[in-house]
């Protein structure tokens, strides 16, 4: 059996909702995003993982969970096939081929197979380089908001002129999770697209670091600055991991400075801006400047909704609009935490054989977590108090006396104490400039008013209900 790249996508996220669902969140993370599918062929699934170790990691610790996922959804037959770029003395990588069909396990002591590539550090060969890119991260699904626009235009005019525009090297930082990994890969598609003939590559600033560092063990660090010096285009993802790391660095300063000069383009994510960029030297994070530095941003709720109405659109779902508001209203993060909570809707639905609706929405996301709780602050604090006793904020602040106000200004302060980290000095500041010895006496009123008070028990439960939303 054999599928293109759609249909391997789409079952590849089927096999990774089934890990999900039977690994923790960490492990998940872990050992599992990182791995990339490559491929499916007459029954052989081969997947990119990041290094020997990674492999031999899954393979001793979760064949059992890899096994039984990829026979349920790619059938039973189906033999597992590892790929690494991790460099060596003597090639790209390595693929780990599972030697039998796995029935409901993957088979340990896989067999290391070295293929026959060339050198990537040979300097007489500049052909046939893999460049390491995503074809379903194209720009066409990097949906465009408010939060992107500026790199996703700038990637779009490097991708167009590469190296012939005003933004060499193009910075690209913000948050984990909202779209860095695909733009960089989107530019580089589009870059191949246009002309087959440039070397692009795509690589990870670890995976980087690990290569130069088995080409320094090896006496080879000239010809992997030579290599790197050979490619048109470097796109290199999460270039903090450099930092601290100053051989590395220092390699990569050469590489970069060749490639400037010679009009070649440089692309890179971040996790921060250049300037905040500690143990990165001085020189690099100069010339990260030279060019566009571009945030990219949580997406907002419009970008939100597109990006589950695109997602939803490509893997043909059923989803009323209403659902797709109210999902763009809970799930605040990055565009990563709404794909993987409608993956999550889908896998539950076809699990259960439930149709994906409200109930099914909530029941996700109260198991994910995967909604951001609005920020306990003392104002929010303020105004659940103030709308419940009906008394309004200036009041709490004022030197009041009345009972219904004063129980309003010391419920205030206890729960501000009680959820917040704030000190009894700067709630007493922040309630009319009091001091901390009636923040402290408010506290404790409550305290011992509680076992003993059903009322006001009951209106702290309900209030303390209110700051959940």
């Amino acid at each position: 059996m054999q599928c293109n790249i759609e249909n391997l996508q789409s079952l590849w996220v089927k096999w990774m909702s089934f890990v999900r669902d039977n690994v923790t969140e960490a492990v998940f993370s872990t050992w599992f995003e990182p791995m990339k599918p490559l491929s499916y062929k007459e029954d052989v699934l081969t997947v990119q993982v990041p290094s020997h170790f990674f492999c031999e990691f899954l393979e001793n610790k979760f064949s059992g969970i890899i096994g039984e996922g990829i026979s349920k959804v790619f059938g039973i037959g189906t033999r597992l096939k590892y790929y690494t770029v991790v460099v060596s003395e003597d090639s790209t990588g390595f693929s780990l081929d599972s030697s039998e069909p796995i029935p409901n396990h993957v088979p340990k002591g896989g067999k290391i197979v070295l293929p026959t590539s060339i050198d990537p550090f040979s300097r007489h060969i500049e052909e046939d380089l893999e460049p390491q890119l995503n074809p379903s991260y194209t720009f066409h699904n990097l949906v465009e908001g408010n939060s992107n626009k500026l790199a996703r235009t700038a990637g779009e005019t490097v991708a167009t002129r590469p190296g012939d525009n005003p933004f060499n090297p193009l910075f690209i930082h913000g948050p984990s999770g909202i779209g860095k990994t695909h733009l960089l890969h989107a530019i580089g598609l589009k870059i191949k697209d246009n002309d087959p003939r440039m070397r692009v590559l795509y690589i990870s600033a670890h995976l980087f670091k690990v290569q130069f560092s088995d080409a320094n063990l090896n006496h080879k660090v000239n010809d992997f600055i030579h290599f790197y010096q050979s490619i048109d285009t470097l796109l290199i993802d999460d270039i903090q991991e450099l930092v601290g790391k100053e051989k590395t660095q220092n390699a990569f300063f050469h590489i970069f400075n060749h490639l400037h000069q010679s009009g070649k383009q440089l692309v890179m994510s971040c996790d921060k801006a250049p300037a905040d960029l500690e143990g990165m030297e001085d020189r690099l994070i100069t010339r990260f400047k030279w060019g566009l530095t571009a945030e990219m941003e949580y997406p907002d709720l419009e970008m939100r909704k597109d990006i589950l109405r695109h997602r939803i659109s490509k893997d043909g779902l059923i989803v009323g609009e209403d659902l797709v508001e109210y999902l763009a209203e809970k799930v605040t993060g990055s565009a990563r935490e709404l794909e993987g909570t409608l993956v999550s809707l889908l896998a539950h639905s076809t699990i259960y054989n439930h149709k994906i609706d409200m109930e099914l929405a909530r029941r996700v996301l109260e198991k994910r977590g995967s909604y951001k709780a609005k920020e306990i602050t003392p104002s929010f604090i303020e105004e659940k108090v103030s709308s419940y006793y009906k008394v309004s904020p200036e009041e709490i602040q004022s030197k009041g006396r009345k009972k219904d106000v004063a129980n309003a200004r010391q419920v205030s302060m206890y729960l501000v104490k009680k959820h917040t980290k704030l000190t009894y000095q700067a709630i007493g500041k922040y309630f009319g400039k009091r001091n901390h010895a009636t923040v402290l006496h408010a506290y404790k009123a409550v305290i011992e008013q509680l076992p003993i008070n059903k009322t006001l028990r009951n209106e702290i439960m309900e209030l303390e209900d209110s700051l959940k939303v």
